[in-house]
């Protein structure tokens, strides 16, 4: 699977604490391996984003991607409230 970072995703990336960036490379291990494993409580969110998916990164930081099987852009990340509000 080819994994591609949007520049808004880069940006907002670079602005998280920390530790919110070591929870996302250890998801990204566990979504390279099984991109629908229960602990990342992928989901569609198609009404806010049409043909974009969630994962969980933290109990309120979540990870925004679209694409294929194949190849996934990561789109945004950032609070609940920050993508969703």
């Amino acid at each position: 699977m080819i994994v591609v970072f949007h520049a808004s995703f880069k940006k907002r990336f670079r602005k998280l604490p920390p530790k919110v960036r070591e929870a996302f490379y250890a998801r990204m291990e566990i979504f390279l391996l099984s991109p629908h494993h229960p602990l990342l409580h992928d989901h569609s969110v198609g009404r806010a984003y049409p043909r974009h998916r969630s994962i969980n990164i933290t109990g309120d930081v979540r990870a925004l991607y679209t694409g294929s099987a194949d190849r996934v852009i990561f789109m945004l990340i950032g609070t609940h409230a920050e993508l969703y509000g």
